[in-house]
């Protein structure tokens, strides 16, 4: 396995700067739809009933970077220093635009899901950069200490343009949307269910794009990506669900937080490695690209499939 991974950690992927702008542009307008579907009475639960949002940011961005580094490491002998590092970056990432939406199929809270979804998205902006810059350089030691003998490459990462990227992708269109909601809200109500729909079908498609033109090496790896993020994506499911579980929250609350935590932001870590500011395209990083971008997909099956259990397999509305 560890070889095999070698070898698609030297894979550059085929993947043109337009199709990078594109990328990048498609996780803008996923972020301007979020923040269109948000209210000022969406954030009152943080005054009347904190501790739902609280537990929820703490399964994302404290329990979900640290569990990920620990079994990054109990797998040291089985993966690449960038595989690994692929799983931290994911593990990083806020959490993904479609977690509102698996939340109300699933019976959660969906207005803890949308105060969830802003709050890590707003979040991200420093969180993101600081957990993959101490956890990531904390797992090169820890995996360098084990392995005497591997190769590691350095990978320096400037948290400075990790925070820039999440600002122009991440921070401005939410803060856009937000305003549009406010000032024009009858448009907006015209336009949230079309741009939900173009934003879930344009990454899909960005994915597929991905593969397509990285096919083979695809094709010859995807049993080792496919274990590595069926694990990594299941022990965020369930960090979350007994996280808030812990906290004696409702169920539809440990619901909503599993999802939450379960469903990243994948595409922002796919934005942030093609980002030749922050990784340089010398680097052998093909393992951690095949990472976040087959998470793009598995959480969605995984997310879904969640969901489809805990609602019964019905879209008939039923008590939490």
């Amino acid at each position: 396995m560890l070889e095999s991974l070698m070898k698609i950690d030297e894979v550059r992927l085929n993947f043109s700067d337009d199709s990078k702008v594109l990328l990048n542009l498609t996780i803008a307008i996923i972020m301007f739809g979020v923040a269109l579907e948000l209210k000022p009475n969406d954030f009152k639960s943080l005054y009347q009933e904190p501790r739902p949002v609280l537990v929820g940011i703490l399964s994302q961005f404290l329990l979900m970077p640290l569990l990920t580094f620990l079994i990054a490491i109990s797998m040291k002998s089985f993966i690449t220093p960038t595989v690994g590092l692929g799983m931290i970056l994911v593990a990083s990432c806020p959490g993904g635009n479609i977690s509102n939406f698996i939340s109300s199929l699933a019976r959660g809270n969906v207005a803890l899901s949308v105060s969830l979804t802003a709050c890590s998205s707003i979040g991200g902006l420093i969180l993101t950069p600081f957990n993959f810059a101490f956890w990531g350089n904390l797992f090169v030691k820890f995996y360098a200490m084990g392995n005497p003998s591997a190769l590691l490459r350095p990978i320096a990462v400037d948290p400075v343009d990790v925070f820039v990227t999440i600002l122009l992708i991440l921070g401005i269109p939410l803060m856009l949307g937000f305003l549009f909601n406010r000032k024009l809200p009858v448009i907006t109500s015209k336009i949230l269910i079309p741009i939900k729909r173009f934003s879930i079908l344009a990454f899909t498609a960005m994915i597929v794009i991905i593969f397509a033109k990285n096919y083979e090496p695809f094709v010859a790896h995807i049993q080792y990506i496919f274990v590595l993020v069926l694990i990594h994506n299941m022990l965020a499911l369930v960090t979350g669900y007994y996280a808030a579980a812990a906290f004696r929250l409702a169920p539809r609350n440990c619901r909503t937080i599993s999802i939450e935590t379960g469903i990243q932001n994948s595409g922002l870590a796919l934005a942030l490695l093609f980002n030749p500011r922050i990784f340089s395209p010398d680097l052998p990083l093909g393992g951690m690209a095949f990472i976040a971008a087959w998470w793009g997909v598995w959480h969605i099956v995984s997310g879904l499939s969640i969901a489809g259990y805990w609602s019964g397999f019905s879209l008939r509305p039923k008590a939490a």
